[in-house]
């Protein structure tokens, strides 16, 4: 006999979710996570959206907050993966312009025919197209998915050419992945530049996340109203060897002077700070550094390797935390058909940070093999020498 009841997949996929979700959220120690792949100087964030589930892999960015991803495109890069079709997604939904979310999560919210549309611009590019909602999906400490609703722009237009599917904002303006799934701590560990991708690493959501142990040591996180989206830490100065370089020549300070940026590979210097520091790397390199090559410009480079043997130690000196950088961390090889081998730290005059006029960016080069942890109620983020391919 026929039966007169519809079946709904959607509603079949999304009862199957909510059993797991709810088995796992009541297990102790469930610690919401996510996997990073490196590609190519950047973070890969898996993450799966809609209902159906479909994967993405979004740039993992600390220096903004939206969560977006390409949807069919007018304009936009042929990535390597598909594209994220709301159509075939039944948990999606556009946002109202009129909706107080819209208002809250854009700075400068734009209608069109009533649905709230987002153009978010960055260093290289910028990214254009629809606010809306969805179900997102991680996975967690003890393997099983846990999911959230939240508000992301589904993108029709953007000048960026990669292949990752988007970025996944975690900085702590109200529409990153951070605030919108209310945690108030997070941590990760990167993988150093050429790592294999084939390897993986992780990040961890809420509590369980936080950094402990031997070894941590912390410095403030300052959040200023006029660039929300940002994680400023005070940075006094950068020892080379011995050596103590300070951040200004005069030796005063300015708090929140730099910001943590894990979607730029760069560590980017004011001109005055950079050139005294690349003055001491040099000293304490005895190797002859390239000269007049047009391909690098002004970078420090040296046809031959840098390593822990013939290159100095790096220290970092935030406020009340000294991270150590060995030379296989502050040196690398930026194309891999020449046998140059630069210093990762770049002025940034002449650049695309050269608006950050007198501001230090902390990018994810100088990121590597450091289990980082965010903690937003305390306001202090954390370093941990760590082995991320072991993670």
């Amino acid at each position: 006999m026929a039966s007169n009841v519809r079946f709904d997949p959607c509603f079949l996929v999304a009862s199957i979710l909510l059993y797991y979700i709810i088995g796992d959220l009541a297990t102790a120690h469930n610690v919401p996570q996510a996997q990073l792949t490196p590609y190519k100087g950047q973070h890969l964030m898996k993450v799966s959206i809609g209902t159906p589930p479909v994967d993405i892999y979004g740039l993992t960015d600390t220096g903004s907050s939206l969560v977006w991803t390409r949807c069919p495109c007018d304009v936009c890069y042929n990535q390597i993966h598909p594209k994220f079709d709301p159509k075939k997604s039944c948990t999606y939904s556009e946002i109202s312009c009129q909706s107080e979310q819209c208002h809250l999560l854009l700075d400068e919210a734009a209608c069109s025919q009533n649905i709230c549309n987002f153009n978010t611009g960055y260093a290289s590019g910028f990214s254009k197209g629809v606010l809306a909602k969805e179900k997102v999906t991680v996975t967690s400490t003890s393997g099983q998915a846990v999911s959230f609703d939240i508000a992301f722009g589904c993108a029709h237009n953007d000048t960026f050419y990669f292949d990752a599917m988007g970025i996944i904002g975690l900085g702590p303006g109200p529409s990153s992945f951070v605030s919108q799934i209310g945690s108030k701590r997070f941590s990760y560990c990167l993988l150093p530049y050429g790592t294999d991708p084939s390897i993986t690493s992780k990040i961890n959501f809420g509590n369980g996340s936080e950094v402990v142990g031997d070894g941590v040591v912390s410095t403030p996180l300052i959040v200023t109203k006029d660039f929300p989206s940002y994680y400023y830490v005070t940075l006094e100065g950068i020892s080379v060897g011995d050596t103590y370089v300070p951040f200004n020549s005069s030796g005063k300070v300015s708090k929140g002077n730099t910001f943590i940026d894990s979607g730029t590979p760069q560590f980017g210097l004011p001109p005055d700070f950079y050139d005294r520091l690349v003055v001491e790397v040099k000293k304490q390199i005895s190797i002859d550094p390239i000269k007049d090559d047009s391909l690098l410009g002004t970078r420090l480079c040296y046809r031959t390797e840098i390593t822990n043997e013939n290159g100095p130690i790096l220290t970092v000196h935030f406020e009340g935390a000294d991270v150590e950088l060995k030379p296989t961390q502050t040196f690398h090889r930026p194309l891999k058909e020449y046998e140059y081998y630069c210093f990762g730290i770049t002025s940034t005059a002449n650049s695309d940070l050269a608006s950050w006029d007198g501001l230090g960016i902390y990018g994810n080069y100088f990121q590597a093999n450091l289990l980082i942890g965010y903690d937003l109620e305390t306001m202090m983020v954390s370093f941990k020498p760590t082995d991320c391919t072991k993670q």
